[in-house]
């Protein structure tokens, strides 16, 4: 196999390897198959290519048109005329598989189902890399950059994923090996052009490829790799910030940072144990029914709700009064000490809406005036925090809220927009829901009323996620769904009726503990609509049935449901048999289930108890690991400087008799060093050695290699002529000093050469490869002495053994 075929092999392996990163992504992973195949066409494409030796801007062009078209003709195929050429159709059909990917991927969380928009984009992302891979390393014969594409395709899936995909560290490893293999093939190719590398007397053979040394360089770096982070304390270096997470989805644990606060709270009420996230006391009776709130998603974009752009400014005590708030409603204030855990990762400060003080916050964080949240600035998270508060706790009347003129200009502009594909049917049954009614808190109160107990819905986290216009229509369709649903199609029915609405994320109220303590955890993930009444501000709704609790002002509205969303045990006094009626139930304790309700269409699973969060007494030891380790890889990385700096030397003397030392003749030995210095100097420096020259030959290579000046070549020369008087001559005479040659030779190969080459022969010198080569000659000769000795045991059994033989 040629060098340029096995490139062409190991970069299509490499891209393969690297693809493997993204199988947690999708469930099934059936789009392995066509996305290898591609790898495949791309790599013959561009070798027969290169082999007909086409100009190199057009093999890629032609791996590129080869790969598009199959991909087009695997996912769009039907409108393809005569099902091989694109017809008129196909510009369509392909913008639709656009966008059906784009609604996928914001409705799925991960894994997400195989649906042919998301397999089309996976295919073609590995099919891209895959050429630009092959383009880097093969066509242009720039092996090093390869290990961007190949990088950026590990980092997508693995940092999508997170640590709810157990097996990141075996991604890591397959995508690192790949790169290294396309490394040590380019390597090889590289130095199969200088010819055979002189290695000196009485070293092994030259095998005609990378230096071993370069290949234990590389498994040593990859093997840092994954053990280092297993001494490193679990510190939050998430790819991306901005979303919450509670600790990964499923069954795994760790923490997670993600692209939307929708898919964290997805992942957390799919959560099969119940991860503890934080812990809050206060002795204020407001603190049983508080909700930790996170942020809000005040843009409706036709795709999803999501957080719009916010205006941020500088945490100051006390905090602004929220927008809307008159002073005739009451708001009386309440403390709480908050205690976020290990487990959860958030840029936003989990806090009851609206706060009025944060004292003594540590870290860096800014206030969003317009949500009413504090936000990290420069990566800070809440993460481990705590923390002490005062929030109001708003609670206008029912007369209030009915006569509260209408929104300003600055509220309805932005919280009455409505995509323009909203279906039309959100609005009708939104009006259907609310006739009779005339204001609009009165209107507010009726769509509440209508999801939690007329309108016959069902909770369940198996429904997909989703707040898109698609998702909205198809719960109020299906009526099943959780909070997410809830809030989204309540928020989007409230703004068709004219009542500015945004949907808040966060926590619902905690688990009570007693004397005023309070855990929150991931089964607790929740999402609520706000809306906006003037006078009152921004005020929750819980539209959500058995989740949360509804608040008084909302005409203190019972939370039934058709579902039983809790098994936590009962707290109801009385006869077991009978059940109370939901104005009977304090609002708590049907949040907490100990209320019994219809079970009719019961589809939801219960949460788990809080899952107990181990203390973590390692700290310190894991720091001890973590500088232990950074002081290994340093001196791991600075021993080829400090070995070549101590072999130097040690050639041109310390003050002994030595090549570099004061008077005196030198031996053969100390003459051979100084000259090996001169070699390894100049290889170093870009000027490889060759075992096919003399060393005068050698000499006068190096003056013309390395731009040396007349005094420079005439002391190479002197240490060229005494080495091969100790190599030639019969009876050698004691050379005089040859240390300020060495130093002269080595002084103009350094002023001649670049500042990189410079850098590079300071901290990674090439002749540390002699290291490798004596390594492998005492390997050799163990072994041979190893195979001498059993030769020499045995040779009495097989002298016994021979037949005929008498004693």
């Amino acid at each position: 196999m040629t060098t340029r075929a096995r490139l062409t092999v190991y970069s299509a392996l490499a891209t393969a390897l690297s693809m493997l990163g993204l199988t947690p992504l999708l469930t099934p992973a059936g789009w392995i198959m066509p996305a290898g195949g591609l790898i495949l066409v791309t790599a013959l494409v561009g070798a027969g290519l290169r082999r007909l030796a086409v100009a190199r801007p057009l093999v890629v062009l032609a791996q590129l048109f080869a790969v598009l078209y199959l991909i087009l003709f695997g996912a769009i195929r039907d409108s393809f005329v005569l099902g091989v050429l694109p017809g008129s159709g196909s510009l369509q059909a392909f913008n639709n598989l656009l966008q059906s990917a784009g609604n996928d991927i914001t409705q799925y969380a991960i894994p997400a189902p195989a649906t042919p928009g998301l397999r089309f984009l996976l295919i073609l992302a590995v099919a891209v890399v895959a050429v630009v891979v092959d383009a880097l390393a093969v066509t242009y014969r720039q092996a090093a950059l390869a290990g961007l594409p190949l990088l950026a395709l590990y980092s997508v899936g693995t940092g999508l994923a997170g640590s709810a995909d157990g097996a990141t560290w075996l991604w890591f490893l397959a995508a690192a090996a790949g790169y290294l293999m396309v490394l040590f093939a380019e390597g090889r190719d590289r130095l199969s052009r200088w010819g055979r590398v002189f290695r000196g007397a009485g070293t092994s053979e030259n095998r005609g490829g990378l230096p071993t040394g370069g290949h234990r360089i590389g498994v040593v770096a990859l093997a840092c790799a994954l053990l280092l982070p297993v001494l490193a304390p679990n510190w939050d270096l998430s790819l991306v910030n901005g979303g919450f997470g509670d600790g990964g989805s499923g069954d795994g644990g760790g923490n997670i940072s993600t692209l939307s606060p929708v898919v964290s709270l997805t992942d957390g009420l799919r959560r099969t144990d119940n991860q503890q996230l934080i812990r809050y006391h206060g002795t204020d009776p407001a603190l049983r029914t508080a909700y930790l709130r996170i942020t809000a998603l005040d843009e409706f974009n036709g795709q999803e709700w999501k957080p719009g752009r916010q205006k941020d400014e500088l945490l100051q005590n006390p905090l602004p009064r929220p927008d809307g708030l008159a002073g005739d409603v009451a708001s009386p204030s309440f403390e709480a000490q908050i205690t976020v855990s290990q487990n959860l990762s958030s840029s936003w400060l989990p806090a009851p809406y609206p706060i009025d003080r944060l004292p003594g916050l540590p870290g860096d964080w800014r206030y969003e005036p317009e949500v009413g949240s504090v936000v990290g600035a420069h990566g800070q998270q809440a993460t481990g925090l705590s923390y002490t508060l005062t929030a109001l706790n708003i609670d206008p009347t029912g007369e209030q809220l009915r006569a509260a003129p209408p929104a300003p200009k600055s509220i309805t502009d932005t919280y009455l927009q409505l995509p323009a594909n909203l279906p039309g049917q959100v609005k009708d049954t939104a009006l259907q829901v609310t006739a009779g009614k005339d204001t609009a808190y009165d209107k507010a109160v009726a769509l509440q009323d209508w999801f939690t107990t007329s309108g016959g819905f069902t909770y369940s986290t198996s429904v997909d996620a989703g707040t898109g216009p698609t998702a909205i229509l198809k719960f109020l369709q299906d009526k099943k769904g959780f909070c997410v649903h809830f809030a989204a199609t309540m928020a989007a029915m409230a703004r068709t009726l004219g009542i500015p609405a945004r949907v808040a994320v966060g926590f619902a109220p905690g688990q009570d503990l007693g004397n005023g303590d309070y855990v929150v955890g991931s089964n607790d993930y929740h999402a609520w609509p706000e809306l906006y009444f003037s006078g009152a501000g921004w005020l929750r709704f819980e539209p959500t049935p058995s989740r949360g609790v509804a608040p008084d002002y909302s005409g203190g509205q019972a939370a039934p449901t058709s579902t039983a969303s809790s098994a936590q045990p009962s707290a109801t006094a009385g006869d077991p048999g009978a059940a109370p009626s939901a104005d009977a139930c304090p609002a708590v304790q049907r949040k907490q289930g100990g209320c019994d309700q219809p079970t009719q269409n019961s589809q939801s699973a219960a949460p788990a108890p809080l899952a107990a969060t181990p203390a973590t007494h390692g700290l310190p030891a894991q720091l001890l690991g973590l500088i232990a380790a950074g002081v290994a890889v340093l001196l791991l990385l600075f021993w080829p400087m400090l070995w070549r700096a101590r072999l130097r030397r040690r050639r041109l003397g310390g003050g002994r008799r030595r090549p570099g030392g004061p008077g005196g003749g030198l031996t053969g030995a100390q003459v051979l060093a100084a000259w090996q210095e001169v070699v390894d100097s100049a290889w170093d420096l870009g000027i490889p050695p060759d075992e096919a020259y003399s060393p005068r030959h050698t000499g006068e290579r190096i003056g013309e290699a390395g731009g040396l000046d007349e005094s420079a070549r005439a002391a190479v020369g002197r240490v060229a002529l005494a080495t091969e008087q100790v190599l030639y001559a019969r009876a050698p005479e004691p050379a005089a000093p040859l240390g300020p040659d060495v130093r002269e030779v080595r002084a103009g190969l350094r002023a001649s050469a670049a500042r990189r080459r410079r850098l590079r022969a300071l901290l990674l010198p090439p002749s540390v490869a002699r290291v490798g080569w004596r390594l492998a000659d005492r390997v050799l000769a163990l072994r041979l002495r190893g195979r001498a000795a059993v030769t020499r045991a045995g040779a009495p059994l097989r002298r016994l053994g021979r037949p005929g033989r008498r004693d």
